[in-house]
């Protein structure tokens, strides 16, 4: 039998990678979706030279249903998706659809218009387009020779 030197970092180590072994296997186990306001509605975030667009998908939902604020350097859409009708009552065999109130923030850089933010919004998909301000712009620098 070999002697082994005892390590206080290595047992608090392995009692950790334990925990989380058996954690992972628990949760697994129960496949729990991901919550409703964490992911909606999917976004794409794109940049181009002169403005940000963020297009969100907010299918079977009224403009008036939806709130779009900027703070902060924030961009944050809101709202709430209202089911058509009462899955309780009906003899549904899976209901996929997600209902209810959601919030998604996400970070703009500084150096955008405010009063120029706009937003449109067609079959589902929601396109907020926020302008860049001549500051924030990207400009080519001229070399000078001497």
């Amino acid at each position: 039998m070999a002697i082994v030197k005892f390590s206080p970092s290595r047992s608090i180590f392995g009692l950790r990678s334990d925990m989380d072994r058996v954690l992972d296997n628990f949760l697994r186990e129960w496949d729990l979706p991901e919550s409703f306001t964490e992911s909606y509605p999917t976004m794409d975030i794109e940049e181009t030279d002169s403005e940000f667009i963020v297009t969100a998908e907010v299918p079977g939902m009224k403009k008036e249903d939806i709130k779009i604020t900027f703070e902060n350097n924030y961009l944050n859409v809101s709202g709430e998706k209202k089911a058509k009708k009462d899955h309780k009552s009906d003899n549904f065999h899976q209901v996929e659809r997600r209902y209810g109130k959601f919030s998604r923030s996400v970070g703009i850089p500084s150096g955008v218009m405010l009063d120029k933010i706009s937003a449109e919004y067609e079959q589902g998909i929601l396109h907020i387009h926020i302008p860049k301000a001549e500051e924030a712009k990207p400009r080519q620098i001229e070399i000078k020779v001497k």
